[in-house]
């Protein structure tokens, strides 16, 4: 890569997006790792942790569907900096307040509002660098973005080690609010402020079904997304549980099986975009990864007995497989035009994110019907795995190839 290749790579716009990325996924995966701690902490007996800690995550995620309609909107109407302010603003206090919860109810009320504030983030960063970055530097540019930002998984994991879970949110929100002083130094799109003013619609949801082909494109775009939040929400959000019902020798930290994970996914979203850019094709690496997350799902469910590291180790191959995180944002982005971009590109991850809402009752219906033991866990885990594998390979059909799109274009 040229000097000058570099300079825009580290232009201030992927920098401040990356770090914004970097808090937003502190945030977002915090509630994963604090679950059984916090749980306890406001009284909740022990048997019910696991359907308690189900319940928050769907209301997380409820948070974080409709978050994703409200700012990608907001995106293509106001303009990507109105999301990187508004969304982070919110977030940030919505997790300090986190750090005052007496019951479960209010924690409850209060990660649904930080999951719509938390939709932002990704979406409106994908967006403004894909859009300031020229065609060459873009998979280089979301691929930064989204390696820098998974690694807040592993900040949150060791805050909350450190101290309290409420200290733990109060160091979130501060951060967002540190980041959002910083975000005064950054610039809109070039590409939004040229059709600013023209009299084009802009951020109708609406029209993303107003035409098949248009249709189409929108929920592959979803679909490919689908394995992703399956490991995260379930297998990896809920290891401790997977970890006896595999006799994993030891005890297995949920924050810990987190930041292995993301570790990985650092490392899958790194390998995945630097593959992209060499065989000039996102689609074909999208379809090796998908493949690479069924043989890590296998492994995860179908080998008992290991010690704690050899779990961990297995939640670092779950992450690398899963790790087309940034491509999937990215092909979401290409694929459709300025008047539209931000509307897909952060509605997209957030409907994918709010398909645990769906899968959740689904794994626990299967268990149920199948015993409730923890042959039924495995089971129940490996056809809810199975199913998002066969559909995001479905979906991959429906995209249309992207790498080296020109993003200046709009959607009738």
């Amino acid at each position: 890569m040229t000097q000058e290749n570099s300079k825009g790579l580290f232009s201030i716009p992927v920098i401040v997006a990356a770090l914004g990325y970097f808090v937003d996924i502190y945030d977002l995966l915090l509630f994963s790792i604090v679950r059984k701690p916090s749980l306890i902490s406001l009284g909740v007996p022990d048997d019910q942790l696991f359907i308690q800690g189900e319940f928050l995550l769907q209301v997380q995620m409820a948070g974080l569907l409709i978050g994703g309609l409200i700012w990608g909107v907001m995106g293509d109407k106001r303009g990507r900096l109105s999301v990187l302010f508004g969304s982070i603003l919110l977030y940030s206090l919505a997790n300090i307040a986190n750090g005052f919860v007496s019951s479960v109810d209010q924690y409850a009320a209060l990660r649904f509002i930080a999951g719509i504030g938390l939709a932002g983030e990704l979406g409106a960063g994908i967006t403004l660098v894909a859009e300031v970055l020229p065609p060459r530097l873009r998979g280089y540019g979301t691929t930064l973005v989204a390696s820098v930002g998974l690694m807040g998984a592993v900040l949150a994991n060791f805050v909350a080690k450190q101290y309290d879970w409420q200290i733990a949110y109060f160091i979130g929100g501060g951060l967002g609010l540190l980041l959002l002083m910083a975000r005064i130094s950054i610039f809109e799109s070039g590409v939004f402020l040229k059709i600013k003013e023209q009299s084009v619609q802009r951020g109708n949801f609406f029209q993303l079904f107003s035409n098949k082909v248009r249709f189409k494109k929108f929920m592959g775009s979803i679909f490919i997304g689908l394995p992703i939040w399956f490991t995260i929400g379930i297998l990896i959000t809920f290891s401790p549980e997977f970890a006896k019902a595999l006799q994993v020798d030891g005890v297995v930290v949920a924050g810990d099986a987190v930041m292995f994970s993301y570790i990985g996914l650092a490392v899958g979203d790194l390998s995945s975009g630097l593959i992209s850019q060499w065989m000039e094709s996102r689609k074909k690496v999208v379809r090796l990864f998908i493949f690479l997350t069924l043989a890590t799902i296998l492994l995860y469910l179908f080998t008992p007995g290991r010690s704690v590291e050899a779990f961990y180790g297995t939640c670092f191959l779950l992450g690398v497989g899963v790790g087309y995180w940034a491509l999937f944002v990215t092909i979401a982005a290409e694929q459709f035009g300025t008047n539209l971009r931000s509307t897909v590109a952060t509605s997209v991850p957030n409907f994918i994110r709010g398909t645990v809402i769906l899968l959740v009752p689904a794994f626990r219906y299967l268990r149920e019907a199948m015993g409730g033991d923890d042959q039924a866990v495995i089971y129940g885990a490996l056809i809810v795995g199975t199913f998002t594998i066969g559909v995001a390979l479905i979906a991959l059909t429906a995209i249309h190839e992207t790498f080296g799109r020109d993003m200046n274009f709009l959607e009738d």
